[in-house]
């Protein structure tokens, strides 16, 4: 499957926008390596419960975490497939920018 006709730019923007925080960054990896507790998370970080709770929403709402109800915590947990397709994504970018550069080193070397 295309990675267009998995991610629309509106996804595209919302996960790159998530990812662009340091916090929400090391919030993903911590989830994929094993799923935590919103309390836990907040443990890690200087910061307030409340603000954690506000990166994690914003982590679900780009669908890189998930985010169900155990007893009266909420279990935080990583999506790798999210991650996956955003690595799919920058792997055709990357394909795009090597397939130009080829083009110009071929121009370069053809010129006397």
């Amino acid at each position: 499957m295309d990675v267009q006709e998995q991610l629309s730019d509106e996804q595209v923007n919302r996960i790159f926008r998530a990812l662009a925080d340091a916090t929400r960054r090391d919030i993903v990896r911590r989830t994929l390596a094993e799923e935590a507790s919103i309390s836990e998370l907040a443990r890690r970080y200087d910061m307030s419960f409340a603000a954690v709770q506000k990166h994690v929403a914003v982590l679900e709402a780009a669908d890189l975490v998930a985010r169900t109800a155990r007893g009266r915590e909420r279990i935080i947990q990583g999506n790798p497939e999210t991650i996956r397709r955003a690595q799919q994504l920058l792997g055709r970018f990357e394909q795009i920018w090597r397939s130009r550069i080829d083009r110009l080193d071929a121009l370069f070397a053809s010129e006397p």
